[in-house]
């Protein structure tokens, strides 16, 4: 019993240690952002979730098996951010800006349309680059 627990430490540590987040540049037309992807439900769930902020021009990219009217909410978050949702075609189809950390309770925020992926930027950072609605993404 004892070198079953001691294996399964192992593996455990192992794991976490030589586990690197997964990057993907995407990029609007005129500026690029380095994101952790987040295309598992363990890493969704998790989000940005207990961080203290992003740097410039960082995100997570939240990328789903199918399109669909992905929620999000601001729970356990220290920090505002930008929310761009992307479809399966690379455009830009909604974008909440400057979305504040919730306190007690947490409201889900919803897309209106249907989105493959999902981009979490810092707050400010849509107005700052000028990205709209039907802007093409490239990753």
């Amino acid at each position: 019993m004892k070198l079953v627990i001691i294996v399964f430490i192992i593996a455990v540590f192992s794991s976490l240690c030589l586990s690197q987040p997964s990057g993907r540049r995407v990029c609007f037309e005129n500026v690029c952002v380095q994101a952790e992807v987040a295309d598992t439900e363990s890493k969704r769930q998790l989000g940005l979730m207990f961080r203290e902020g992003l740097a410039e021009n960082q995100g997570m990219l939240f990328v789903f098996e199918e399109e669909g009217r992905h929620s999000f909410w601001m729970k356990n978050m220290k920090f505002p951010l930008d929310i761009i949702w992307i479809d399966e075609d690379w455009r830009v189809v909604q974008i909440k800006t400057n979305v504040q950390p919730c306190k007690d309770s947490c409201e889900s925020i919803t897309a209106q349309a249907k989105a493959k992926y999902v981009l979490e930027v810092n707050a400010g950072f849509a107005g700052r680059n000028k990205i709209k609605i039907g802007g093409k993404v490239r990753f």
